[in-house]
């Protein structure tokens, strides 16, 4: 980390020589992409192939949870477009991620509700109308008013169909025309031929009619897709979680000394940054004026905070606690700790553990087997003297049967929504197969106090002070933000206690609080 800090120390750093330059042009550079209609592991072999045949691209790692795709490459010899135009070729929409890209993902969630709504209402309606022919047809219906009922499952089915299974569609067209599998197709191939069976079957006469399968399936798998598309939404990803808590604008202090405010992404190492009590510090840097409490439970997990005089070291993303200090830029936007933190949990979301691979290589062949399969059923069939229409029917009941795709989806989701929740609690996931590892640990051992903390203070002798004493502390301690305020604040209020804040309190840095009192003046703090 020291390194990392020193190697953006000071405006006064000579400017890199020619030959500094093309080597640091040769690094490889990353990029995230988010891709839109990837849904199973023949998607996110498809894209994996397509880089590795890619010239410059040196890494590309796919993450079908979040479906993004993170690619290192050599800047000399491509570029992220040239990557977003390689990944269209192979038959997927993709974009370069920016912060606050969400969007986009709620209003995919809210069309696919739209959807599953449609679809769970036509559901019901035909199957009343398929309960009412089955039931007819064990006492004789007679065939008009069973005809009539099919040909009102068919009005209300194939509408709702045709516009509830879209997001299958898009998919599986997307797919054959690059010339791939992937889950979509077989579900695709499903709904079709179960309606297309059925309205034939229906122009016949036929008792034969499966209008509510084919919508039952609809709404089953969109219920799915949604359910999938909401764990994505709530365990976007912990690292986009952790980079909302960067400050979006700033202080800077000219050299004239006048103060302007300009956004945090503008700033540059050397800059002078003033960070008001209460707020975030937007860089990391050095305090060169003024003394405060920083909060830097997200950085080292302590719960207390840490004063810091003039030559400390802080970190974007730390609060700025007791009182206001100008701190001097040494990394600033992507090159900060906090964004490194961030790097590496995104790295841990888009590496795969060893189950995670497992479910990938099974998924690889789990959409050939499918069609596979149903074309055995078919022949097979069709051998024994079945008949075609049989044949297909038996055909299509086993793509319906295997077209579920959650052995691609469960270990990545799980993974995800792990990292996240864990990250709500305090804990970082930097390895890929992290939480496989954790089922066989039978010993932990922790390195500091701070980790066995409950995360905040807690006034230890409550009961030994009268509801008055208490009150009265209360008063003075609801204007202050410092943890242990907070503490006395909160033992008053579990007590039941009126909390009748004080006016003209002084926060001594170090000290505590002070106010007048017609009594004289109360304090609340150290001796």
């Amino acid at each position: 980390m020291g390194r990392a800090l020193n190697a953006h120390a000071a405006a006064d750093v000579p400017l890199p020589s020619r030959a500094e330059r093309a080597n640091r042009t040769e690094r490889p550079q990353s990029v995230s992409l988010v891709v839109e209609d990837m849904h199973c592991g023949a998607c996110m072999t498809t894209i994996e192939r397509a880089l590795r045949r890619t010239p410059g691209v040196r890494e590309g790692r796919v993450n079908l949870s979040t479906r993004r795709v993170s690619i290192a490459f050599d800047a000399a010899v491509t570029d992220s477009q040239a990557l977003v135009d390689v990944i269209g070729a192979a038959g997927f929409k993709a974009a370069e991620a920016i912060e606050g890209s969400s969007e986009q993902e709620n209003r995919r969630a809210d069309d696919l509700l739209r959807r599953l709504g449609v679809a769970g209402f036509a559901a019901a309606n035909v199957m009343l109308l398929s309960v009412s022919v089955w039931a007819g047809a064990a006492s004789d219906m007679d065939a008009a008013a069973a005809s009539l009922f099919h040909w009102l499952s068919a009005l209300i089915a194939m509408p709702a169909i045709a516009y509830s299974a879209q997001p299958f569609f898009r998919s599986a067209k997307a797919a054959i025309g690059a010339r791939r599998l992937n889950m979509d197709v077989p579900i695709s191939l499903g709904i079709v031929l179960a309606t297309g069976m059925s309205l034939f079957q229906t122009f016949r006469g036929s008792h034969q009619v499966y209008f509510d399968a084919a919508i039952m399936l609809t709404f089953f798998l969109l219920i799915g897709r949604y359910l999938d598309e909401h764990v994505r939404l709530k365990a976007r990803g912990a690292a986009e979680n952790l980079i909302g808590l960067k400050s979006l604008t700033a202080t800077v202090i000219g050299s004239d000394g006048t103060a302007r405010r300009m956004a945090a992404r503008a700033l540059t190492p050397g800059m002078r940054v003033q960070v008001a009590a209460g707020e975030r510090i937007p860089v990391d840097g050095r305090i060169v004026e003024g003394e405060s409490e920083i909060d830097e439970s997200l950085i080292t997990g302590e719960t207390l905070p840490r004063w810091a005089k003039p030559g400390a070291d802080v970190h974007a993303g730390t609060v700025n606690m007791t009182r206001a200090v100008t701190v001097q830029a040494t990394a600033t936007d992507d090159s900060t700790l906090l964004a490194e933190i961030a790097r590496l949990m995104q790295a841990a979301e888009q590496g795969r553990g060893q189950y995670v691979r497992l479910a990938d290589r099974a998924s690889r062949l789990y959409a050939p087997a499918v069609h596979v399969l149903g074309a055995l059923t078919f022949a097979g069939w069709m051998l024994a003297g079945a008949g075609w229409e049989l044949s297909l029917t038996y055909a299509v009941a086993v793509l319906i049967i295997t077209c579920p795709c959650a052995l691609a989806l469960a270990v990545p989701a799980v993974q995800v929504a792990a990292t996240s929740r864990l990250f709500a609690k305090g804990v970082i996931v930097k390895a890929a197969d992290g939480l496989e590892r954790l089922a066989e640990v039978d010993t932990v051992v922790f390195d500091k106090t701070g980790t066995l903390t409950r995360g905040e203070p807690v006034l230890r002798n409550g009961s030994e002070l009268s509801d008055a004493v208490l009150a009265k502390a209360a008063s003075l301690a609801v204007a202050s933000r410092h943890p242990y305020s907070r503490a006395v604040v909160r033992a008053a209020r579990e007590r039941g206690l009126t909390i009748a804040a004080a006016s003209g309190v002084v926060e001594i840095p170090g000290s505590g609080l002070a106010a007048a009192s017609p009594a004289g003046e109360i304090r609340l703090g150290s001796a």
